[in-house]
């Protein structure tokens, strides 16, 4: 009875033995996946990094005013339109009659010499 009650307790160890050997496992592959994900972090974040410094080169707004001066682009006013009812219909089958949106705004450039 002894000897049934030991080998029980061993074979319990051995299970214990190897359930903590696969835990163990399972952690260092997780830490590994982790280091991993966390410099594929870095590197995104030096990526973005670069990216805004990129943006604010090229969105200065005296950039973009010379540019579009190069282009012939003025800073004329444009008017606002509010609803559909201002906009000019095409004809009865136009595609947006009936629709269920109700404003819209759209920016035309204002003839010139016209004052808002």
């Amino acid at each position: 009875m002894i000897r049934a009650l030991n080998l029980f307790c061993v074979a319990l160890m051995g299970l214990a033995i190897l359930g903590l050997y696969h835990i163990s496992e399972k952690t260092r592959v997780a830490r590994m996946e982790l280091s991993k994900t966390r410099a594929e972090i870095g590197a995104q974040k030096g990526a973005i990094a670069v990216l805004e410094t990129e943006w604010q080169h090229v969105a200065n707004a005296e950039r973009v005013q010379l540019l579009a001066m190069a282009h012939g682009i003025n800073d004329a006013a444009s008017a606002q339109l509010s609803s559909f009812e201002q906009m000019p219909r095409r004809a009865d089958e136009a595609p947006l009659n009936g629709s269920p949106v109700h404003n819209i705004n759209v920016e035309i450039p204002a003839p010139a010499g016209t004052q808002q």
